[in-house]
């Protein structure tokens, strides 16, 4: 079943409105400050015997795990009157609210899904029921009725 605004929505949100899994975000981004830590003190105090490039690459590590962990922590929906930009893990892809024709989240979906105009789907990682189920079914309503508001492609 996807999610349909009720019918005493009052409307889309006031834009711009950014979409974010604050959760999620603070944990990665929490894990990824650990890692770099707690890589380079291991680097720099680990034991006599190491070299140089064995504590070198120790904080090396550390600084990749906190940067795959960074990208991780990236997603992001920004929504304007113009449209919404959707920023996944490494892609970012810019849409009017004409191509947009219905936004999903279904039970058990990860995240949020829209149905785009040219017959193709784009997931918006941002609004993820792991992060709350009431606070992405709210946030996937918002999207909603800002493609209802602005859009055009279903009219």
């Amino acid at each position: 079943m996807s999610v349909q605004p009720s019918r005493t929505t009052l409307g889309p949100p006031a834009l711009p409105r950014s979409w974010k899994p604050v959760l999620t975000r603070v944990v990665l981004l929490g894990s990824a400050l650990f890692c770099l830590v707690f890589f380079s003190g291991m680097g720099a105090l680990g034991p006599d015997d190491w070299q140089l490039h064995d504590r070198v690459g120790i904080a090396v590590a550390g600084l990749l795990f906190a940067l795959v962990l960074a990208v991780l922590a990236r997603p992001v929906a920004r929504a304007d009157r113009h449209g919404v930009t959707v920023v996944n893990f490494v892609r970012r892809r810019r849409l009017e609210w004409p191509q947009i024709l219905g936004v999903n989240l279904r039970q058990g979906d990860p995240w949020v899904v829209l149905d785009l105009a040219d017959g193709g789907t784009l997931a918006v990682v941002a609004i993820q029921p792991g992060s709350g189920r009431r606070q992405a079914v709210r946030a996937a309503r918002e999207l909603r009725a800002c493609v209802d508001a602005y859009g055009t492609a279903r009219r």
